[in-house]
């Protein structure tokens, strides 16, 4: 069987308001100053916090 009646556009357009991408949020890190995500290890030094640093490996090439 088919639908009633079809969803109006008002309806599926308010449904959708919440589907639009947002900006990637990047913060300075503090030891190198390369742009990262916020809580999480710097990919170019490693850096954490004051109190971690990860080991980074060493390019193969």
């Amino acid at each position: 069987m088919l639908p009633v009646k079809k969803v109006s556009k008002t309806r599926t357009r308010s449904r959708r308001a919440h589907h639009a991408l947002r900006p990637v949020n990047l913060s300075p890190c503090p030891k190198c100053g390369k742009p990262k995500l916020p809580h999480v290890s710097c990919g170019t030094c490693g850096y954490v916090s004051a109190k971690l640093v990860l080991p980074m490996g060493e390019k193969e090439g």
